[in-house]
């Protein structure tokens, strides 16, 4: 499939929430219940983005901004809306966002088994720093920490 053009990314809103759940739902084994992903549209430290194709949310993707480091919460794509790079314009929003609010560094974890997603994020230069044991449940297995830093030291 081709990526899509009309990829709108935007703040996470009320009226996301319903579809953002049912994603959840879809997608992860431990999903987010609907009123957690209220809850986050009152956090300070939430930086949620959702897109749309058509009006429809087509994916979206959660982190927390503490200080100057970010973590992937979660990031879902709707499997009509595969592979229309949806989640490469949400990586590029959070990327932009880091960028703007001079972050160091934003984490996040992967299912060691998920070799596809750690693909996808070694494409935006996160690497792997760390690993947790039985991280995940539903099935049990451990995870990798993956990290992008940006400028200082480290980079």
């Amino acid at each position: 499939m081709e990526a899509v053009e009309g990829i709108r990314i935007v703040k996470m809103e009320g009226s996301h929430i319903k579809e953002v759940a049912r994603l959840e739902r879809e997608c992860f084994s431990t999903p987010w219940s609907f009123d957690a992903l209220v809850s986050e549209l009152s956090n300070p430290l939430a930086v949620f983005r959702v897109a749309e194709i058509g009006g429809r949310v087509a994916g979206y993707v959660g982190m927390q901004h503490i200080v100057d480091e970010g973590y992937i919460c979660n990031i879902a794509v709707f499997p009509q809306f595969r592979r229309l790079g949806v989640a490469t314009r949400l990586m590029e929003t959070l990327d932009e966002y880091a960028k703007e609010n001079d972050m160091a560094s934003i984490s996040l974890e992967v299912r060691e088994s998920n070799v596809s997603a750690q693909q996808f994020y070694d494409k935006f230069d996160f690497e792997v720093v760390g690993h947790r044991k039985n991280f995940y449940s539903n099935p049990t297995e451990d995870a990798l920490i993956m990290t992008k830093t940006y400028g200082g030291i480290f980079s």
